[in-house]
C-alpha cells in the first residue's frame, strides 16, 4: 500500500497531521437539501469484546448531513457523547487500549433520551464495525433494531481503493492524518473525516455506504457440512454459528448462484443442501 499521492512531499517524505474534530466542525457551512442523507456516525467503547454481556463505558454519536451526489459534508446537525458507569470494575487491560478508568465512569449515565433522539432522524447508522456497536446498541435501546446499519469496514471496498487493511487508524495514517484513537467521540470524528477526505475526487467512501445501504443481502447457510469441510468452508470465508451449529456466509444476489455450486463441488458431493435467506435492511448485522 502507498499512501494517498498528495501527502508525498520532496525527497519521498510524507507530511502526517494530527486531525482535531473541533476543526472539523468549524470547516462545515449547512448546505443541507433534498439530496441529502442524513447520518448517524456512532462509536462505542466496552468492558470487553462480548457482545452478550460486556458493557458499554463510553458512547458517541454524531448526526452529519451528506451530499447524496457528491460525499460532501453538509453539515453538522447532532452530536452526543458521554461516559456510562458499568457498576463493575473496568479491567485493566481495557483501560490500557483506550485510557477509560473506573474513576472516570463513576457516576455517569448515558442519556439514552438524547441518543434515541439523534438516531430515529437518522437515515442510516455508521459504525467502523457495525456487527459490533449493534449488538450493544440493540441490547440497551430499542429503535436501534428499526435501523439501517452499515460498516465501513465491510461496505466499503477498500482493496480496490488501493488499501490494504481495513483498520482505521491505517486508514487515517494513509490518508494524512492520525488521532487519539479508542476514545468513542475521537473515533466517530477521524471515521467523519477518513469517509469524506477530499482525496476521495472520483467518489468518496461514504457515497459507497449510502449506495449500499438500499442493496439487499443473502445469508448461506451449510447446514449439515460434514465436519471434515470446516477448514475448506473457514477458509472461503464462511463463519461458525456456535449455537445452532452451522457455517454461514453472506452474500449479494448475483454472488449466490456461484456460491451454490462451490458448496455442491466442494462440501456436498455434488448436490446443493444449504439453505439461502434474504436478510432485511434493518437486520443486517444484527
Amino acid at each position: 500500500m502507498t499512501f494517498i499521492k498528495e501527502l508525498i512531499v520532496p525527497e519521498n517524505k510524507i507530511e502526517l497531521r494530527k486531525f482535531d474534530g473541533n476543526t472539523l466542525s468549524n470547516q462545515i457551512v449547512d448546505q443541507s437539501n433534498a439530496n441529502s442523507s442524513k447520518i448517524c456516525i456512532l462509536d462505542l467503547e466496552t468492558t470487553g469484546l462480548d457482545k452478550a454481556n460486556d458493557k458499554i463505558i463510553e458512547l458517541a454519536v454524531k448526526l452529519v448531513s451528506v451530499d447524496n451526489k457528491t460525499g460532501d459534508l453538509n453539515a453538522i446537525l447532532n452530536q452526543y457523547e458521554s461516559f456510562q458507569d458499568p457498576e463493575e470494575h473496568i479491567d485493566e487491560k481495557v483501560s490500557m487500549v483506550n485510557g477509560i478508568t473506573n474513576d472516570m465512569v463513576d457516576g455517569h449515565a448515558i442519556n439514552w433520551d438524547s441518543v434515541e433522539k439523534i438516531m430515529e432522524s437518522a437515515d442510516l447508522i455508521i459504525a467502523h464495525n457495525a456487527g459490533f456497536d449493534r449488538a450493544f446498541m440493540d441490547r440497551y435501546l430499542p429503535i436501534s433494531k428499526e435501523k439501517i446499519w452499515i460498516c465501513s469496514v465491510n461496505d466499503v471496498d477498500w482493496l480496490s481503493r488501493g488499501f490494504t487493511s481495513s483498520k482505521q487508524e491505517l486508514l487515517c495514517i494513509w490518508h494524512g492524518f492520525y488521532y487519539d484513537s479508542h476514545r468513542a467521540m475521537s473515533d466517530v470524528d477521524a471515521l467523519i473525516n477518513l469517509l469524506a477526505h477530499p482525496s476521495n475526487q472520483t467518489k468518496k467512501p461514504v457515497l459507497d455506504l449510502i449506495e449500499n445501504a438500499s442493496i439487499p443481502t443473502y445469508k448461506v447457510s451449510a447446514i449439515n457440512s460434514p465436519y471434515e469441510t470446516k477448514d475448506i468452508l473457514k477458509s472461503n470465508g464462511y463463519f461458525w454459528n456456535g449455537d445452532q451449529k452451522y457455517w454461514w456466509k453472506n452474500l449479494l444476489l448475483g454472488e449466490i448462484e456461484s456460491e451454490k455450486r462451490w458448496l455442491a463441488d466442494n462440501v456436498y458431493g455434488g448436490h446443493f443442501m444449504g439453505i439461502v435467506e434474504e436478510i432485511s435492511l434493518t437486520d443486517k448485522y444484527k
